[in-house]
């Protein structure tokens, strides 16, 4: 028996916690799509897609984790 899958949120803070990087690829009134990348920063290991309301208050209006 598997969980419920986690939220976003927590997704995008686990990645960041374990030094990841993400980038907002695209955004729309409604969702956010996130590129989540190495430690590096280099290569694209995952995408994440939620919607706007999950994700904006995390994001704060930035684009990147170096914002």
């Amino acid at each position: 028996m598997t969980g419920a899958p986690e939220a976003p949120v927590e997704v995008l803070r686990r990645w960041e916690a374990s030094g990841g990087h993400w980038r907002v690829l695209a955004r729309s009134d409604r969702s956010v799509v996130v590129g989540l990348f190495s430690c590096d920063g280099g290569e694209q290991m995952h995408r994440l897609a939620a919607t706007s309301s999950e994700l904006d208050p995390l994001l704060a209006g930035r684009t990147r984790s170096d914002d």
